[in-house]
Formats: structure tokens, C-alpha cells, sequence
């Protein structure tokens, strides 16, 4: 690795099994990025400006289990107007998480009188030790958790989280086989890929060569505010160029400033950044119902294809619908 690459980065994986011990993140101050045009300054934690690390433990490890537990929730970093980076003390905060890659946990809380259970992927690691970071977008209105887990105040144990069975997506290193992987993207849909990208881009890391898959990122949105993570995503591609493709589609992004895609994820943006059919590739989709529906079929069939994947070609088995 050059040194620019690593005056960035200082770390790009963590031997499995290795125990860590628990460093202090730091933050930086966000400058240019999918807020630039808001007046206000945020400030950019180091869970979202940091190396890709492959800490990925087997199914089965995961500090939560099917018995809620309430924890605290230690900080929440403001990153956009409505989006934020919320910090969760462990039950054990000698432990990670040690939730396996691909999965999600379960955050539950009594809201005005209902228990609301909705699922989240965290985007920090294995490597982070006593604790584990969420990035949820408020919804307002429309969206009874993540409006709450934007109004509680720090130091609240008010949220409770566990995981089942069903929480357990595609895993690592089973999924590092494949020679190529599409990613297909809609708004908060970004952090499962984000947590597989860690382990597909902090194993396969060797002096510039690409031994693992190759990866297409299509991250449709609908300004550039709402773009989640764009600054870590951009760093990693930067830094592994050979392996990673990002590509951002703006479907309501009005201003001049904008300079790249526009629309919606369709059959002609994907067919023109991956034309490839090969049998050693995996589609994946992840976003609101309305992206199911038009390009892979709804995400409860998860042994059919249909829509726009079906219509180039694509069969059951190389689509994943997280």
C-alpha cells in the first residue's frame, strides 16, 4: 500500500479471533460532501470515515439473541439534516458484537403505547469492542422507530435490541468466492452493504491486487443529501480502484451543481455498468418496496426473480434480496 493510502488509513484488516482492544474513535470535521448545500456543518464519526475491516465471526456468535435487552445508547452524531450515526453500549462491553456478515439485529421499543420492532444493519465491525454504531435516517411521519431513535436523549435505555434466526442474510467468506457482485441500491438500503463491503474489501486487500470479488455499487437516491456514507464510500473507492465501483443516481437532485446520474436504477444504468453474465456473480438488492417490485419482484418471493433482473436474464439463484 502507498503511503497516501496509508496516511488515510491506518488499518485495513483484522486477523479473525484476534482480540482488540478498545481505542477511542476521533472525529473529523465534515467539509464537502452530500450536505454541501445545507448551511449547517456536521460532524463526520470515524465509523463513517474509516478503513474497510473484515472482523466477520460464524452465525451464532451475535451478543443478542432472541430475548430483548435493553442498553444504552451512549452518543448520537448529527451527520445530515435527518440522518445520524447512533452509538449503543454491549451487554458486554469486554465483547463485540460479533454479529456474523451478513446479518441484521432487531431494535424494539414501546411507542406511544405499541411495541414497534424494526431491523437494522450496523455499519461498525467486529473490531469495535463494548459497543456498536447504527446509521438511521428519520423518517418522520412515516417512520415510528427512526423517528424515535432520533428523540431520545443520550444516556436512554429506552431501546431494546435481540436477533433471530431469520436476521442471518448471505455470509462471509462464503460469498468472497463469486468474481463479480452487483449492488443495487435504494436510500437506507446502503448499511448491509456497507457491513459486507468491510468484509469484501478488508479480506481481499493484497498489495494492490484484487482476490476477491469485484464490486458494482448502483446507490440510487433521492438528493444528494440523502446519499448515506457517500464519504467513506468515495475513500473506498479511492483506495481499492481495481475492486470497487460506486455509482450515485439522484432522482430528485434539481440543482446545477450536480454533475453525475440522474433517474432511477433501470435495465440500460445496469446493463451499461455490468454487462457481465458470467455464472460466478451475485446480484444484490436492497431498498423500498417500489425498487423491489420493478427490478428483481418483491422481497418476500426470495426464490423468484421478476421485473427488470428477469427481463435481462438474471436467475433466482445469482439474485439476493436482503
Amino acid at each position: 500500500m502507498s503511503g497516501a493510502a496509508r496516511s488515510i488509513f491506518d488499518l485495513v484488516a483484522t486477523p479473525l479471533g484476534q482480540k482488540k482492544k478498545h481505542v477511542q474513535q476521533t472525529e473529523q470535521p465534515h467539509d464537502e460532501d452530500a450536505t454541501k448545500a445545507s448551511e449547517t456543518t456536521f460532524t463526520i464519526p470515524s465509523v463513517l470515515n474509516g478503513p474497510p475491516i473484515a472482523a466477520y465471526v460464524p452465525p451464532g456468535s451475535c451478543q443478542f439473541n432472541e430475548n430483548p435487552v435493553a442498553v444504552q445508547l451512549l452518543k448520537r452524531t448529527l451527520v445530515s439534516d435527518n440522518t445520524a450515526v447512533l452509538r449503543f453500549n454491549l451487554p458486554n462491553e469486554k465483547e463485540p458484537l460479533n454479529l456474523s456478515t451478513s446479518a441484521c439485529i432487531l431494535a424494539k421499543s414501546n411507542i406511544k403505547g405499541e411495541d414497534v420492532v424494526r431491523p437494522y444493519t450496523p455499519i461498525s465491525t467486529n473490531d469495535s469492542v463494548g459497543c456498536f454504531d447504527l446509521l438511521v435516517k428519520s423518517y418522520g411521519d412515516h417512520g415510528k422507530m427512526s423517528r424515535h431513535l432520533h428523540e431520545i436523549p443520550e444516556g436512554s435505555t429506552d431501546i431494546s435490541f435481540f436477533h433471530i434466526p431469520f436476521n442471518v442474510k448471505i455470509q462471509a467468506p462464503d460469498f468472497l468466492k463469486y468474481r463479480e457482485i452487483l449492488m443495487l441500491v435504494g436510500g437506507s438500503g446502503i448499511t448491509p452493504m456497507i457491513q459486507a463491503l468491510h468484509a469484501i474489501l478488508g479480506s481481499n486487500y493484497d498489495g494492490g491486487k484484487v482476490s476477491g470479488p469485484k464490486v458494482t455499487l448502483l446507490y440510487g437516491c433521492r438528493t444528494r443529501a440523502d446519499i448515506l456514507g457517500r464519504r467513506m464510500l468515495d475513500n473506498w473507492k479511492t483506495l481499492h480502484p481495481n475492486q470497487l465501483k460506486v455509482e450515485y443516481i439522484l432522482s430528485q437532485e434539481y440543482t446545477s451543481e450536480w454533475n453525475g446520474l440522474r433517474g432511477h436504477i433501470d435495465g440500460s444504468l445496469i446493463q451499461k455498468h455490468f454487462p457481465n453474465k458470467n455464472e460466478q456473480l451475485q446480484v444484490w438488492i436492497c431498498g423500498p418496496p417500489p425498487m423491489y417490485k420493478a427490478l428483481s419482484g418483491p422481497r418476500e418471493e426470495s426464490d423468484k426473480v421478476s421485473g427488470v433482473l428477469a427481463e435481462l436474464g438474471y436467475t433466482a439463484e445469482q439474485v439476493f434480496k436482503f
